[in-house]
């Protein structure tokens, strides 16, 4: 026969004339009972004393030194005669309880002299997982280490901004207020102040009601969204009695001392107070206990508390007096010797602590079967064996109890997590309803259940100034409240106006949370990276055509001495080529973070580029003019225009002079525009004047340059060198025509990416339509790069008009005797006259760029 004891906190037969018989303890009491009847070991029976305890230490010390009287006298229990010596071994085995967790450690400091185990059920003190302290004590509770931690989980769930918490002067509102205070310390969640209240608050009095309204002013005058009452029920009643008579309406957080308490949420106008968002124990219902309780009154056989229970509220005579509620009464509701029925006792059963002594007993069922070894049919070690030994065992328990797995790590504290509840105080529903949420694991996270709970979008009003206008933060003014105020240069803040929106848990919770961006940041710079996907375009494009242009420069040195190269002008191609590989380079000016240096000259220096480009195709163009010119009296004015490289230095140098003089009067300059929450950096034009001057002289000279191709297409032109330069210079006047209206309008980072495709695009069809179709012919129709395919051309193009050869000749003589440079063209035509079978009058006749190229050169 061993002997268990279960300290319990119970108001069975109390001398305090102000607390009423507890229903709830009398259950938990009688679950014990249940829970060892049920412990099955072969020829072991097991005893047990209940001792109420009443919740106060005095008394629970006395019942400790009543269960550890045999082993000597009371008081050598608390300071040995001799502190060496070995105190007898007790009868009694384990201690069961006590509740809270004030009342734990004075009995933890008593039975841990005699290594008696002493498991809790109720006791959460992050005080009783110091095991140099309290080496026996163990609990199937978790410790309010993880409490505190499941709070601030909560708090941040739900993106509440300041709390405010209220603990107690005892083990356990003490510790849970300090673990509270030092994990929002890790976060950014601002705790507005925190109150402790006094060990008498819970007694009627003067110094009770001045310490209240001191807190109810606190609370009242806060700007907190979340109240934690970390303290025991009897507090937290006086505190919500007084919130619904200011009515409140706050946010409450609920400790596991009274988050499911029926006697709270009984409180006539609970809803005044406010929403209520609570821990409590991992709740399960106690296998075959409400049956036990619907036959418990049935027979003789009835033990002392039952006999009890029948003295203070009998049994109904018939259904009619029962009670007719679904839920368990506050004490204070009913009558004293009220009757009541089995059903409504079978209602009043807890799922939580009622579960946890339920554990209790069966880690001691479990320890003593590996103690004394015994299957389903004997043991095999005898019933004789120390408190130590059964505590070792205890210490060391890992089995399931239905779906709860149950083990103590190395402070004591089981495995177990807490159910996140909240107080459904709907108008439709005529109580409370304490419905499960979600549940918080010691793995540190918070699982939400399919519940739609309703919460405000933009946190609680409590908060204040949280609609600040955009380019406004909030500043501190007291320890939470803040202000709003202009954000400083070169920073913003979208504010209310431009809230964030983060989707929270859409499955599980069914809304979307606004997070109210309430600081101020540094604005960032904003230009055209070179990672920006139109960088990484033009920056192709420009490779692109800078390997083209060496490729056809290449080509053009190869092929120099044939009469293609001398078509374009011979010497004069190279230079008009190297202009265009200097625009196409000009274009990664564009891209980065603008310098005075290099970035913003890039549209000047382009000016300078493709007017070279240009006047490298003006001065072939005047040489074709001046070759077949056959008006005498013109001829010799137009004959002195005939020096190419004069015509490029003369055209050239004004874009030149025009350029400089904008470096050196006006600049381009990087400059920062500040927007909303960037910096736009970019060059600008301080003189737009000089910007379109540039712009309007190329566009003359591409003009002249359309006039001069567009008068040469009446010439024979084998390789279409008018038609394509027409082209070219007709594409090159458009684009510009379009980018300027585009520019000058345009704002954002992608403005200098416009000038740059401008750029790209102007080099491209100076490229593409007057050097690429000469490259052709140079590599896939070598047939008409020769002089016999351009006689016979031009052979063809007369004979087509009816024209004489031989007069053309006569009047190609004239022009000899005033130039040396006719000779090949003399040359050519005796050739074309040779093959000419008519011959008809000849009036004057200007011949196509191609034969020209051939007399000059």
């Amino acid at each position: 026969h061993c002997s268990l004891t279960l300290l319990i906190f119970c108001n069975l037969k109390t001398n305090k004339p102000l607390l009423s018989y507890d229903i709830q303890m009398f259950l938990r009491s009688q679950v014990m009972i249940y829970a060892i009847s049920k412990i099955n070991l072969p020829n072991i029976s097991i005893g047990y004393d209940i001792y109420d305890t009443c919740g106060d230490v005095s008394l629970a010390l006395r019942a400790t030194l009543q269960l550890l009287k045999n082993q000597s006298d009371p008081q050598s229990c608390l300071v040995p005669a001799d502190a060496q010596s070995k105190l007898p071994e007790p009868k009694t085995k384990v201690v069961i309880g006590e509740r809270t967790s004030e009342v734990s450690i004075a009995v933890a400091r008593l039975v841990a002299l005699s290594s008696v185990a002493q498991i809790s059920y109720g006791s959460t003190s992050e005080l009783l997982s110091r095991k140099y302290k309290f080496p026996t004590f163990l609990r199937t509770v978790p410790s309010d280490e993880y409490q505190t931690r499941g709070m601030v989980e909560l708090v941040k769930t739900f993106y509440w901004q300041t709390v405010i918490i209220v603990g107690s002067d005892d083990e356990y509102g003490k510790y849970g207020s300090d673990g509270l205070v030092e994990t929002f310390s890790k976060t950014d969640i601002c705790i507005e102040f925190v109150h402790i209240l006094s060990a008498h608050f819970n007694k009627s009095d003067s110094q009770t009601q001045t310490e209240l309204a001191k807190l109810l002013e606190n609370i009242e005058n806060s700007s907190a969204e979340a109240i934690i009452l970390f303290t025991k029920e009897s507090n937290v009643e006086i505190i919500l009695e007084a919130a619904i008579k200011h009515k409140f309406n706050r946010t409450w957080i609920a400790s596991d001392s009274w988050s499911s308490s029926p006697k709270i949420s009984a409180i006539p106008g609970i809803q005044l107070a406010g929403q209520v968002f609570g821990f409590i124990f991992k709740q399960k219902e106690v296998p075959g206990f409400k049956d036990y309780v619907m036959s418990m009154f049935n027979g003789t056989q009835k033990n002392a508390f039952v006999k009890y229970h029948l003295t203070q509220h009998p049994l109904c005579s018939n259904q009619s007096e029962e009670v007719k509620v679904n839920y368990c009464l506050p004490n204070n509701q009913l009558e004293s010797e009220q009757c009541l029925g089995t059903s409504f006792l079978a209602n009043c059963i807890d799922r939580d602590e009622s579960y946890n002594i339920y554990l209790a007993v069966q880690v001691i069922g479990e320890g003593l079967r590996h103690l004394l070894k015994c299957d389903d049919h004997r043991c095999e070690r005898s019933s004789k064996f120390t408190a130590s030994e059964l505590l070792s065992e205890i210490q060391k328990v890992n089995f399931t109890v239905g779906t709860t797995r149950i083990f103590f790590n190395r402070d004591g504290d089981p495995s177990l997590g807490y159910d996140i509840v909240y107080w459904n105080m709907s108008e439709f529903n005529k109580a409370i309803q304490i419905q499960t949420i979600g549940e918080y694991l010691p793995n540190g996270k918070i699982t939400k259940h399919h519940v739609c709970v309703l919460f405000p979008p933009k946190g609680s009003v409590y908060n204040c100034a949280k609609t600040c206008d955009p380019g406004q933060e909030l500043k501190k003014i007291k320890i939470c409240c803040k202000v709003c105020v202009s954000c400083a240069d070169g920073t913003f803040s979208p504010g209310n106006g431009k809230s964030f929106i983060t989707n929270i848990d859409k499955v599980q919770l069914n809304r979307q949370k606004l997070i109210v961006c309430t600081s101020c940041f540094n604005k960032t710079d904003e230009f055209l990276l070179w990672t920006d996907p139109f960088s990484v375009i033009l920056s192709f494009l420009a490779v692109v055509g800078i390997i083209v242009t060496v490729v056809f420069a290449v080509l053009f040195a190869v092929y120099l001495k044939t009469p293609i190269v001398k078509a374009v002008g011979g010497y004069l191609c190279f230079l008009e080529l190297f202009s265009l590989v200097a625009g196409f380079c000009l274009t990664f000016t564009f891209i980065g973070k603008p310098t005075e240096k290099i970035h913003c000259v890039g549209v000047p220096l382009f000016g300078v580029s493709f007017t070279l480009c240009i006047s490298c195709i003006l001065a072939n163009l005047l040489q074709i003019l001046v070759a077949f010119n056959f008006d005498l009296n013109v001829g010799s004015w137009i004959k002195k225009l005939n020096k190419p490289l004069l015509v490029v230095t003369i055209v050239s140098g004004i874009q030149v002079a025009l350029s400089v003089s904008w470096l050196i009067v006006k600049p381009p300059v990087p400059k920062e525009t500040p927007g909303k929450v960037t910096i736009l950096q970019q060059c600008e034009t301080q003189s737009p004047e000089y910007f379109i001057a540039m712009l309007a002289y190329n566009a003359f000279l591409g003009f002249i340059c359309f006039v001069f191709t567009f008068k040469g297409k009446q010439l024979p032109d084998l390789y279409k060198n008018a038609s394509l330069i027409t082209i070219s210079m007709l594409l090159f006047v458009v684009i510009w025509i379009i980018f300027l209206p585009i520019y000058l309008t345009l704002t954002g980072k992608y403005k200098p990416a416009v000038e740059s495709a401008a750029i790209l695009t102007s080099c491209f069809s100076v490229l593409g339509c007057h050097l690429a179709p000469k490259c052709y012919i140079m590599l896939f129709r070598k047939e008409l790069n020769h002089e016999s395919a351009i006689t016979e051309y031009i052979r063809n193009h007369y004979e087509r008009k009816g024209i004489s050869v031989v007069q053309l000749i006569k009047c190609c003589r004239t022009k000899e005797k005033n130039s040396n440079s006719w000779g090949v063209f003399f040359d050519l035509l005796l050739d074309l006259y040779s093959h000419t079978s008519s011959r008809k009058t000849l009036g004057l006749v200007t011949l196509g760029e191609e034969i020209i190229a051939l007399k000059i050169c």
